[in-house]
């Protein structure tokens, strides 16, 4: 049985990607024989403003250094919108900057942004238009919006919920979301993206919701465990996570 240490950087008020990360795992675990452990740095944040968001991630450096003490196998870096807002295609300037300190630390280690990962998700998909809802102010929901369409996304729909407290953002009741994903104009849709941020708590509803919309529902946790997985060369499949990682995709 082969045990994969999986490094985690996190926003100090980050409270969900600890939790559904490992809860996508566990039941991959019950259905593979590998086996995952979870390692955490962290990055200071409190509230969702584009202050803060710069100031943490000018941290990651620091936190995949430490990752990578730890002799972490994959990183996975669990801010999204602090990625998308830093500019365009950063995504990928920021996985290969995270993997050269762990180069320089003598571990190496692949870095996966679930910024990056959502993108890659949606293309696995082959999903060009989406609806989205996200935790963010409007402002920082339009930079979203248009970074993904830089990477040839479109979003024909999204939903901002205003929520700047990033406790708040976790502390959102996940069974409302499938309500909000339908309010959307998402019938040209290929897929929708359930929560775009892994703060915001939506892996129990996203069965729900694939039910209720009749399409792909994702998530940035399920996509950042998507591409976690085919980091570390394993099969991408974890029952109980809609159709990204239902097999189809492995």
């Amino acid at each position: 049985m082969t045990s994969y240490r999986i490094g985690q950087i996190v926003p100090s008020s980050n409270v969900t990607m600890e939790t559904e990360v490992p809860a996508l795992l566990r039941a991959r675990e019950a259905i593979a024989p590998e086996r995952f452990t979870f390692h955490s740095s962290r990055m200071r944040m409190t509230r969702v403003t584009p202050e803060q968001l710069r100031a943490m991630d000018a941290e990651s450096d620091r936190c995949a250094a430490e990752l990578s003490d730890a002799r972490v196998d994959v990183i996975g870096y669990a801010c999204l919108v602090a990625v998308m807002a830093t500019g365009p295609g950063y995504h990928r300037e920021a996985e290969q900057r995270l993997h050269r300190r762990t180069v320089e630390n003598g571990a190496p280690a692949p870095v996966v942004t679930s910024a990056g990962a959502l993108v890659a998700g949606l293309h696995t998909l082959g999903a060009k238009k989406i609806a989205m809802v996200t935790p963010y102010p409007r402002p920082l929901a339009r930079t979203v919006v248009d970074y993904l369409a830089r990477e040839g996304v479109e979003v024909l729909d999204h939903a901002a919920l205003e929520i700047a407290d990033n406790l708040e953002v976790a502390a959102h009741d996940p069974a409302r979301l499938p309500a909000i994903a339908k309010g959307l104009a998402h019938s040209g849709a290929d897929a929708v993206v359930l929560s775009a941020c892994v703060q915001l708590p939506s892996l129990s509803a996203v069965e729900e919701a694939e039910q209720q919309l009749g399409k792909p529902v994702v998530s940035a946790a399920i996509c950042t465990t998507h591409q976690l997985l085919r980091a570390l060369g394993l099969p991408a499949v974890a029952p109980g996570a809609g159709h990204l990682l239902s097999g189809a995709y492995r």
